[in-house]
């Protein structure tokens, strides 16, 4: 049994992720900002999954949530997929939002790794992936801070990988395709607001065009994650994965 410590574990991908390790007979730790909305899943898996509050844009906190970790036991596998989203053209984009968006998925990153790889280096293992997204290769437009975070999510994963190799410490991004959470489900209303019906939201969403026509689902995402975690990746690092049905 690994300890799996995944960020930003309240939301429709966190939750699929939190089901796919416990099934994997894995222990998660499932953290975000709100601890209310992780609490319940403390219940859905009794004695497998422990709630932690954790704003992975703290450097105390996540120090913190890792340190909690480590009296547990090992740092084993560290998911990092907090995430949010804002739309607006360069000109009008808040600089308020665009240090948020960056904050949350770019510097949250590098913190949980910052603070996670001196555990795995000493225990000679660990498994860290990153949550980029189609986005972390290509661009769309009025999402220049989704785009800039996810592109950095990339690199931060490719030194990682240079850094952890000789510790057994492999390093992979996700690159999921639109994907059917909470969170798109409010970029088509927004879309939809705008005068767009839905088809014509999602294909404003979903950019280039999609082979498969249709929306990954938050478990599809999981199983890469877990995939890339498992005993059949150990040669794989520093790569990246796109789980978006063909972008």
């Amino acid at each position: 049994m690994r300890n799996v410590i995944i960020t930003g574990a309240a939301g429709g991908i966190g939750q699929a992720l939190v089901k796919k390790f416990v099934e994997q007979d894995d222990f998660v730790f499932a953290t975000d900002l709100c601890l209310d909305q992780v609490k319940n899943l403390e219940e859905i898996y009794p004695g497998r999954v422990q709630a932690i509050q954790l704003d992975v844009t703290n450097e105390i906190s996540v120090k913190q949530a890792i340190q909690h970790v480590a009296r547990k036991g090992q740092v084993d596998v560290i998911v990092n997929n907090a995430g949010l989203q804002y739309r607006a053209k360069i000109e009008d984009f808040p600089t308020e939002q665009w240090d948020l968006l960056i904050d949350v998925m770019l510097k949250g990153t590098f913190l949980m790794t910052k603070h996670a790889m001196p555990y795995m280096k000493d225990q000679q293992y660990g498994r860290i992936i990153n949550i980029s997204s189609i986005h972390g290769d290509k661009a769309t437009p009025e999402k220049v801070a989704y785009v800039a975070a996810k592109h950095g999510v990339i690199g931060i994963t490719r030194v990682t990988a240079l850094e952890g190799a000789k510790y057994n410490i492999t390093a992979n991004a996700i690159l999921p395709g639109p994907v059917k959470t909470p969170l798109l489900d409010r970029q088509i209303k927004e879309l939809e607001e705008k005068g767009l019906d839905e088809g014509q939201a999602l294909a404003e969403i979903i950019y280039p065009k999609q082979a498969m026509k249709r929306l990954i689902t938050p478990e599809e995402v999981a199983d890469g994650v877990y995939f890339l975690t498992s005993n059949a990746a150990t040669g794989i690092t520093g790569e990246n994965l796109s789980v978006s049905g063909g972008i």
